[in-house]
C-alpha cells in the first residue's frame, strides 16, 4: 500500500522537482505551520514578486479611498475587506485538513480603522521607503501574521494560479489536472469586483491544488511583527529622529512602564501596547529599520521554511516508511478509542524510541508547543474510516481533537505539555467538559509531552494528587533530549 501525505506523493512528482521549481511540497493531509510574507515580496530581488507587493498596495490604497467617500455597505465591507482562508495552498494554522476561518468581521474593522489613522498616507509615506500591510499587524493585537498571510494570498492568488499551471501542464500527468475557475484572480478597478479566471490546476478530493512558491513563505512571524516592535520599542523611542516626538514619547514610558523586580514581562508589553497606540507615528521608524535590515529577511525565512521540511516532511516521510507502512498501521479499523490510543502509542514510542523527538529541538533548544505534536498526530490520520477534527466547541473553546465513527462512536484526544500552568486543573475537569458537549461515547484520551525530570517529576506529582497515576486514558510521552540514543543509533 502506498502511503499518500505530500504533493509530490498524490501527483506522482519527484520531491526534487518541485524543489528545484521553487514551490513547496505540502501536505495534503494537514495544513503546515507556514504563511506567506509580504515583506519577501517587497525586498524580492525578482521583478514579479515587486510587481505583485506593488498590487497590494494599490489595492489598499483602493480601499483607503473609498472608506473616505463614505459610510460603506455591509455588502462592500465583506466583498473588499473579507475574504475566505485560501484553503487550496495547504498552508496556516489550521488542524483539521486545510479548512481554516479566514479574515472576519475582526479584520475588517482593523483595517477599515487603519485607514483613518495608520494608514492616512498609504503610498505616500515618507519615511519609509514603501507601504506595508503588516503596519495594520502593529497597532492591532488581534491581527496576526495568519491574517497578514491570509489577505496577502487571497491578492496574490491569481499568481500562485498561473505559478502551480506553470509546473503542472510540464510535469503532471493530465489525468490528475482539471480545469477550473478560480474566483478572485484578479480586481477589475473599474467595476470594483473581483475577476474569476480559468486554469488548469491539480484536482485533489473535489478541490483543485495550489502550489506557493517556498522564498515568499516564513514561518512564526512575519518579518515586521507586533511582538519585536513592543520589545524594541524603548530603543526605537530613544532614536527617534524628531526630538520632540522622542521627548513626548520617552516622557511618556517614564509615566507608564511599570518599574521593580516584580513587574512581569506581560505588564511591561501591555505599557508598551498603549504607547504604540499613543504614538502611531513611531511605527514608521521601526518599519524603515526592518527595511534597512530587509537582507536578512531572506536567510531567516529560509532557515524557518528548511525547519519545517526537515521536521514535518523528511522526517515524517521517514516515519511512514519505517515505522507505519511495515506494520500496516494505516489500516487500523478498531473503535474510536482503541484507534486513537493506537496512534498516540505510535507516537510514544517513535519520540522516545526511534529518535522523533528531535522533530520537537532546534540547535539542542526544546520547542515545547502544543501545536507540533498536534500536527505529528493528525499527520498519523491518513487513510482511516474515522472523521478527525478539532471542531469540537462548547463556548470553553475547541478539543484539541474528536475522533468519530458515526454518532455512536466518538472520542476526545486532548494533548498538554508538562510545563503548563494550568495543567492540574485541565486534567480534571477539560475532557470530561467537552465529552459531554460533544456527546462523546468513549473515555477521553489525555497525552502530556515533557522535554525534562523536573517536568516529568511534576506530572507525577499531578497524577497522583488526582489519583490518574494507573489510568489507562492518560499517556506520557518522554521527549526528553538527554536520556535518549544518538542519532547514529536511532
Amino acid at each position: 500500500m502506498n502511503v499518500d501525505i505530500y504533493f509530490s506523493d498524490y501527483f506522482q512528482v519527484e520531491p526534487g522537482e518541485l524543489s528545484e521549481f521553487g514551490a513547496f511540497d505540502v501536505s495534503l493531509v494537514n495544513d503546515l505551520p507556514l504563511f506567506v510574507d509580504p515583506f519577501l515580496l517587497f525586498n524580492s530581488k525578482k521583478e514579479e514578486y515587486q510587481d505583485l507587493h506593488t498590487e497590494i498596495i494599490r489595492y489598499v490604497r483602493f480601499l483607503r479611498d473609498m472608506s473616505a467617500e463614505g459610510q460603506l455597505s455591509p455588502a462592500l465591507v465583506t466583498s473588499w475587506f473579507r475574504f475566505p482562508e485560501v484553503k487550496q495552498n495547504w498552508l496556516g494554522y489550521s488542524l483539521r485538513g486545510n479548512a481554516g476561518r479566514g479574515l472576519g468581521r475582526q479584520f475588517a474593522n482593523a483595517l477599515v480603522n487603519a485607514l483613518h489613522t495608520i494608514f492616512r498616507d498609504f503610498g505616500e509615506e515618507a519615511i519609509t521607503r514603501s507601504s506595508h500591510l503588516e503596519k495594520l499587524c502593529l497597532v492591532h493585537e488581534g491581527v496576526g501574521k495568519d491574517s497578514i498571510s491570509d489577505f496577502t494570498t487571497n491578492l496574490i492568488k491569481g499568481y500562485l494560479a498561473k505559478f502551480t499551471q506553470t509546473f503542472s501542464e510540464s510535469s503532471i500527468d493530465r489525468n490528475l489536472l482539471k480545469r477550473v475557475q478560480v474566483p478572485g484572480s484578479s480586481f477589475n478597478y473599474q467595476t470594483r469586483s473581483w475577476v474569476t479566471r480559468e486554469f488548469l490546476l491539480p484536482w485533489h478530493k473535489s478541490d483543485y491544488v495550489l502550489l506557493t512558491p517556498k522564498d515568499m513563505l516564513t514561518k512564526d512571524d512575519t518579518w515586521i511583527n507586533r511582538p519585536e516592535l513592543l520589545d524594541r520599542f524603548p530603543d526605537i523611542a530613544q532614536s527617534l529622529p524628531n526630538p520632540e516626538l522622542r521627548a513626548q514619547v520617552n516622557e511618556y514610558l517614564l509615566r507608564v512602564v511599570p518599574i521593580g523586580p516584580k513587574v512581569k514581562r506581560r505588564e511591561i508589553r501591555e505599557a508598551m501596547a498603549r504607547a504604540v497606540a499613543r504614538f502611531p507615528e513611531s511605527i514608521d521608524y521601526y518599519v524603515r529599520a526592518k527595511e534597512d535590515d530587509g537582507d536578512q529577511a531572506k536567510a531567516v525565512s529560509e532557515k524557518r521554511v528548511a525547519a519545517i521540511e526537515q521536521r514535518f516532511i523528511r522526517q515524517i516521510r521517514l516515519l511512514v516508511e519505517n515505522y507505519l507502512e511495515p506494520g500496516g498501521f494505516y489500516r487500523l479499523n478498531p473503535d474510536t478509542y482503541e484507534e486513537a490510543k493506537a496512534r498516540v502509542t505510535f507516537l510514544k514510542d517513535v519520540i522516545e524510541n526511534k529518535g522523533a523527538h528531535r522533530l520537537f529541538y532546534q540547535d539542542g533548544k526544546p520547542f515545547e508547543r502544543e501545536f507540533d505534536l498536534q500536527i505529528l498526530y493528525r499527520l498519523t490520520w491518513f487513510a482511516t474510516p474515522s472523521d478527525i477534527s478539532r471542531e469540537v466547541d462548547d463556548g470553553r473553546g475547541p478539543a484539541d481533537f474528536k475522533v468519530s465513527q458515526g454518532a455512536r462512536d466518538k472520542t476526545i484526544v486532548e494533548f498538554k505539555l508538562a510545563k503548563n500552568t494550568k495543567l492540574e486543573r485541565n486534567l480534571a475537569k477539560q475532557a470530561e467538559i467537552y465529552e459531554k458537549a460533544s456527546d462523546a461515547t468513549q473515555p477521553s484520551l489525555k497525552v502530556i509531552i515533557y522535554f525534562s525530570l523536573k517536568q516529568a517529576y511534576r506530572v507525577q506529582r499531578i497524577l497522583k494528587r488526582l489519583k490518574l497515576v494507573d489510568s489507562p486514558h492518560v499517556i506520557l510521552i518522554d521527549a526528553r533530549s538527554d536520556n535518549k540514543p544518538s542519532a547514529s543509533k536511532a
